[in-house]
């Protein structure tokens, strides 16, 4: 198995392309190795010292370390843990009751409770942002409009990175303003 290493935009993370599907569709994000127990390979790179966040894309895995580690130290652990997962035949995440409903948590398309304004919000950031955020190693999730104004949270690479403002301010506003004037901000969800 080869697998592809990226940088992104935040220093502090990682993106490992393995060439196979990790979660195929859908991401998740662990944050301990505690909660990573239904997530066997979320664990084993959790075993390795100075990892801090692990957050699984739908064709990579991408790994935020602590600031005090270098990646050249970090890097050849995590390429193992990554291929001694796959070659164990174990699943990336083990079907659970509750796996299923955090799988929910990220599924932002429209229901019929969303107002027009939510429903064409939801559409653009899951069309246009989502997937130029997975090339980078992370995800935005919706989390509320109110008065104007868009919450949105950050995961994976994205989360902690110092572009990340930029990115809501400069970006996603500055798109959702031009498609949905009723938009007037976007703000980060508090974490």
């Amino acid at each position: 198995m080869f697998i592809q290493t990226e940088e992104t935009p935040n220093p502090a993370a990682l993106k490992f392309i393995p060439g196979v599907d990790v979660m195929g569709k859908g991401n998740a994000e662990f944050n301990s190795a505690e909660e990573a127990t239904n997530a066997p390979l979320a664990r084993r790179i959790f075993q390795i010292e100075g990892v801090q966040t692990v957050f699984l894309g739908a064709d990579f895995v991408a790994v935020t370390k602590i600031d005090s580690l270098e990646w050249f130290s970090l890097k050849p652990a995590i390429l193992a843990g990554i291929m001694e997962h796959f070659a164990s035949g174990l699943p990336v995440i083990e079907k659970s009751n509750e796996t299923a409903s955090s799988a929910d948590e990220n599924d932002i398309s429209a229901d019929d409770n969303d107002s027009e304004t939510v429903k064409q919000i939801k559409h653009l950031i899951d069309t246009r942002v989502r997937p130029a955020v997975a090339m980078d190693g992370g995800d935005i999730i919706f989390s509320s409009y109110e008065d104007g104004i868009v919450t949105l949270q950050m995961r994976g690479a994205c989360q902690g990175c110092p572009s990340s403002a930029a990115t809501l301010k400069m970006g996603i506003e500055n798109m959702l303003r031009h498609y949905i004037p009723e938009v007037k901000e976007v703000r980060p969800a508090a974490t």
